[in-house]
């Protein structure tokens, strides 16, 4: 049975219920993160806890609970679930009025919802082949670096994917590459690794993060610039991050193959990087 948590208490997923006068549910007004857990074990766990800090800051909720509160109720839901392989979803809103108000109440409690599914990671043919995608105009919001969880925008750019029979959408703005609807995304030029840098209208990845710093300890050259459509577009290489799918080439966008259409030798390096991470620093006895 799938356990979470709500307000609180332990209690089955399908038992889980919140007052349907919650800004949450009338305004997307809380805040959300998703962390992958390894062996038991959640992947970064400070650093998710940092980006949800910064993001009940960004929107003006009191964080409900301490690190060591999150990391307590963040263990335990991972031991009432059984996979050893999870994904822990954490949501904080701003609570339920008696009246629905586009302005803050004065005073309200935030709701605190958590779950766990089991994590699943691409599977091996996406990495030996690469996903397509397509690609987008970015009309979000300004502030996407926040992780709320009005997510309509993404919702509607991940679909423009899923109806072409694609993996992602890559969405651009102003002649630049930003990122993903649910990723951040990478270009290879000339062996070079780029990055879009963080900003106001990108989410700030943790896997975007550890691709960084793996690339700087393995001497892989990299650069956290502008990337213009043209760069991503006459990229060698492709690829998208996130927490469930860890690294992933994409290798056909908008119907052309990236590169040669198939997954690059700079892909095939951080991949195995990566994992050589996770089983040294997640998976450890």
């Amino acid at each position: 049975m799938q356990s979470a948590y709500l307000n609180g208490s332990f209690l089955p997923l399908a038992e889980a219920r919140v007052p349907v006068m919650d800004r949450g549910f009338l305004f997307g007004d809380g805040a959300y993160e998703v962390i992958p857990v390894y062996s038991r074990r959640p992947f970064r766990l400070t650093e998710h806890l940092r980006r949800l800090q910064r993001t009940l800051d960004g929107i003006r909720i009191a964080n409900p609970l301490s690190d060591a509160g999150w990391m307590r109720l963040i263990g335990e839901i991972i031991a009432r679930n059984e996979p050893e392989d999870q994904s822990v979803y954490l949501q904080i809103t701003r609570g339920a009025d008696t009246k629905r108000n586009h302005a803050f109440p004065a005073q309200v409690v935030p709701t605190v919802f958590m779950m766990s599914e089991p994590l699943v990671t691409p599977p091996a043919a996406q990495r030996e082949t690469g996903i397509a995608a397509v690609s987008a105009v970015d009309f979000r919001w300004l502030r996407c670096d926040l992780k709320t969880t009005s997510l309509l925008a993404n919702c509607l750019l991940r679909q423009l994917a899923v109806d072409a029979g694609c993996v992602e959408t890559i969405l651009f703005r102003d002649g630049c590459m930003i990122e993903g609807a649910a990723s951040n995304i990478f270009a290879v030029r000339d062996g070079v690794l780029l990055a879009p840098p963080k900003n106001h209208l990108m989410l700030p990845g943790i896997t975007y993060d550890v691709v960084l710093e793996l690339a700087a300890a393995n001497g892989l050259r990299a650069e956290v610039r502008d990337v213009s459509e043209g760069e991503a577009r006459a990229a060698a290489e492709l690829w998208m991050t996130s927490s469930t799918k860890e690294v992933l080439p994409i290798t056909v966008l908008d119907g052309r193959p990236v590169g040669d259409g198939k997954p690059g030798p700079v892909f095939h390096k951080m991949y195995a990087w990566y994992q050589d991470f996770k089983a040294r620093v997640m998976r450890r006895a």
